[in-house]
């Protein structure tokens, strides 16, 4: 969202608790969306991108374990801070070992709450932050030009790319070697409330496979890396 400081899921089903938390981040400056059970959870973050996951241990239907697992099997960037009623270092070290970043034992300070939540999106962020590739680039005989929007191909012919072409085949360059995950390529290129179809992406690979490969059916650069995401290789 525009002006937030970050896009938080918050999974807890004591209704207290919950509106509480949610309160106080937004106040804090965060755009939140709320789950109550394990499975809202893991549907919410296949289709929207969160740059933070707070997952309470004891949930109806998935605990917050089943969710953090589900999860990183299929987005391994998003930061999860586990909160629970549960303190022995076991418990600690079990969420910690299947895939949370921080895990935060109730009754919690929310001062302290709020600096975790802080730090992790911060550090995401940086992670995330990629060399951008300039105006123009250059690959096999392609050239780009995010500027103008357009692109000579490798046997010369020019093409004009729509605004969205240009923002995902930067993104995609811009990440180079990685898979991106459709979350991610919904929030830079459509925005967080816009959600088409997997099939519009692919269609936006295949035009690149159309334009820049020199055997579309065997593609170098763009590929579809099936139930994680897309990615390009030099």
């Amino acid at each position: 969202m525009e002006g937030s400081k970050g896009n938080i899921l918050l999974v807890e089903d004591e209704e207290n608790l919950h509106e509480a938390l949610k309160l106080n981040l937004e106040m804090d400056g965060y755009t939140v969306t709320s789950a109550y059970d394990g499975s809202a959870a893991v549907k919410a973050t296949q289709n929207e991108y969160f740059d933070l996951l707070i997952v309470d241990i004891m949930l109806p239907e998935l605990d917050g374990i089943a969710v953090t697992e589900t999860v990183r099997v299929h987005n391994n960037e998003v930061p999860i801070l586990i909160l629970s009623a549960k303190n022995t270092s076991a418990d600690r070290v079990l969420g910690l070992k299947k895939g949370a970043d921080d895990y935060l034992t109730k009754p919690f300070n929310l001062e302290e709450l709020l600096l975790r939540v802080e730090k992790l999106i911060m550090k995401n962020k940086k992670l995330q932050d990629k060399t951008s590739v300039g105006d123009t680039y250059e690959f096999n005989g392609n050239k780009v030009d995010f500027k103008s929007l357009t692109a000579t191909t490798y046997d010369q012919k020019e093409i004009e790319l729509s605004k969205k072409e240009a923002m995902l085949l930067k993104l995609l360059i811009e990440n180079k070697e990685e898979v991106v995950t459709r979350e991610k390529i919904l929030q830079v290129v459509w925005g967080y409330n816009v959600y088409p179809t997997t099939r519009t992406i692919d269609n936006f690979i295949l035009n690149f496979r159309k334009y820049f490969e020199k055997d579309s059916r065997n593609p170098q650069h763009f590929h579809s890396v099936r139930g994680m995401g897309y990615k390009y290789t030099d």
